[in-house]
């Protein structure tokens, strides 16, 4: 997988896509990944990439010009397939599904918005699919744009080192994930579940599903609702 990323602060992704399983994944050649910065298609002096809102209002607006060309350059590089992501508190909320449906496409460009957000004209002319990673507003797309790749990465072949571990995630099967315990078995009075010493895999995989099952009812019933609909 290739994926591109359009934003006014490349270099708060250098450390991320080097890092942990992105960077891992990156050195294994499952992701490639390019960073492409608006300012560099900027069409004046000043390098202005935003300005004042017609009517009125508070803050700046990204305008057409810059986020236009940065984006036509970039898919010029390859004319295969790709998928467009504009991330936007206006988007559809990311879940795993979305996630998995992103991880199967052969490119992604995610185009990380700033300031009071797009002109209109950017969300509307350039056919991107608009995800939000939550009911909260950040500064910008950048953070949204990490979360994605994160959450995207992990589910390439390849990526991780245990392909079954994205499998039991949370969220994977429709349920939050079971507890686990490691060494040692007892850590200032808390111990580890007799089942998951006692070397009776059909065991303990039943409490696995049964615990999945149980914190999911606590903590986030609407996944099991979800399921039902």
């Amino acid at each position: 997988m290739r994926i591109d990323v359009l934003t006014l602060f490349p270099e708060v992704f250098e450390v991320f896509l080097a890092s942990s399983i992105v960077g891992r994944a990156r050195a294994a050649g499952c992701v490639s990944t390019q960073l492409t910065n608006f300012r560099d298609f900027a069409r004046d002096r000043h390098r202005s990439v935003d300005d004042r809102p017609f009517g009125g209002g508070p803050g700046m607006v990204l305008t057409c010009g810059p986020v236009f060309d940065a984006l036509e350059h970039v898919e010029a590089q390859d004319s295969g397939p790709l998928t467009r992501v504009l991330l936007t508190p206006q988007g559809r909320k990311l879940t795993q599904a979305m996630v998995a449906d992103l991880a199967r496409e052969p490119r992604l460009v995610l185009i990380c918005g700033h300031y009071e957000g797009f002109d209109e004209r950017i969300r509307s002319g350039i056919d991107a699919r608009e995800i939000s990673i939550g009911d909260y507003v950040l500064s910008g797309g950048e953070p949204a744009a990490m979360v994605l790749i994160d959450a995207v990465v992990r589910l390439l072949p390849g990526a991780l080192g245990d392909e079954a571990s994205a499998a039991n995630d949370s969220f994977s099967a429709g349920l939050l994930e079971y507890p686990q315990y490691t060494r040692p078995r007892e850590f200032r009075g808390m111990t580890v579940p007799e089942v998951l010493l006692s070397g009776d895999h059909a065991k303990v995989a039943l409490w696995r599903k049964e615990q999945a099952l149980k914190r999911t009812l606590q903590r986030r019933p609407d996944l099991i609702h979800a399921g039902e609909a």
